[in-house]
């Protein structure tokens, strides 16, 4: 499967055919980005949030207390019994538990048996897993029929994870204005309970007047700051872009500079080459030839090449062009 920029691509794409500081400037607890769509299919993401419901459970019980506490080997013991006489919560915790190998070696078998009992008994979180079983490497848009109905059956439930791929999927399917007019509503829908990359979908939507709606500048800079204030390194990136050249509202260079420095300690290699050139012509903060140098050298390590930086980096003295490695080794 691609990975969440190439993911996005599709809203990008389509457009051919009131921000702040950083948050953790001012509040040093922020949310943290839902895992993207690459990490669940590869079950890389942490087990999310403990919550009886997302088993289909209306109220705790015995085996989701267990659960709970990582007692897995006996939460998946209460909820066998359970499973096999219908139960759809029940089916839903084992098959977590085999899916992930908690606390028993990982059986995928049974886990796509039992998330498939029970999507077929209506609950989101397992159709939402099953979903992404039968989607197996495929991408989004070759997406089997039976995982586009059971991701979109998950979405139209209010799972937000689902909302997000689902939408990708409509996206991906049906290029061209119409796809995405009907994804867009989904996108909406994942971006407004929080995930992050429904948020940097939606800031890339109003940027280019894609999926029915206008172009707004203003609008894309909001979803861009709720997507940032989230760790998520691209809409940092582009955020302190636009607070640099004052786009979609107020310029405000130092709160840009911010942004970038935060995409970039975060290991964006085009933060970190912006970031280069704002402190070598004294953007957002004072000028600082070794630390424009020194973000250059990070940026270059990674690959990339900006012919002006070169030409800047070339003309350093030997010394400080010693200065500039001896300090990109300490960046973070």
């Amino acid at each position: 499967m691609p990975d969440r920029y190439a993911l996005l691509s599709a809203i990008v794409c389509a457009a051919a055919i009131a921000a702040s500081a950083p948050a953790h400037a001012a509040n040093n607890s922020s949310p943290q980005v839902q895992p993207s769509l690459q990490d669940r299919l590869d079950s890389k993401a942490p087990a999310a949030a403990i919550d009886p419901s997302r088993f289909g459970a209306a109220q705790p019980d015995m085996a989701y207390g267990a659960y709970q506490r990582g007692l897995y080997l006996t939460a998946l013991h209460l909820a066998l019994p359970r499973a096999q006489a219908g139960d759809p919560a029940a089916q839903t915790l084992a098959a977590e538990i085999y899916a992930r190998g908690l606390g028993v070696p990982r059986d995928p078998d049974k886990a796509r048996e039992l998330y498939s009992k029970a999507a077929a008994q209506g609950v989101p979180e397992a159709a939402f897993r099953y979903a992404l079983i039968l989607m197996g490497d495929k991408p989004p848009g070759e997406a089997p029929d039976e995982a586009f109905r059971l991701m979109q059956q998950a979405a139209d439930a209010g799972h937000v994870m689902a909302a997000f791929d689902y939408a990708q999927m409509v996206s991906a399917r049906n290029p061209g204005s119409e796809g995405m007019t009907r994804a867009f509503v989904y996108y909406e829908k994942a971006a407004r309970s929080g995930l992050a990359d429904a948020q940097y979908a939606m800031s890339q939507a109003y940027a280019n007047g894609i999926g029915g709606m206008p172009k707004d500048d203003a609008k894309a800079r909001q979803w861009l700051l709720l997507a940032a204030r989230q760790n998520y390194d691209t809409a940092e990136l582009d955020l302190g872009t636009w607070l640099v050249e004052g786009r979609g509202g107020p310029k405000d260079v130092k709160a840009g500079f911010d942004w970038l420095k935060v995409a970039a300690e975060q290991g964006n290699v085009a933060a970190q080459n912006r970031l280069a050139k704002l402190y070598l012509n004294g953007i957002g903060t004072k000028a600082d030839k070794t630390e424009a140098a020194a973000w250059y050298v990070r940026a270059r390590r990674a690959g990339l090449s900006d012919p002006d930086m070169d030409v800047f980096y070339s003309g350093l003295s030997p010394d400080d062009q010693k200065k500039a490695i001896e300090r990109a080794n300490r960046l973070k």
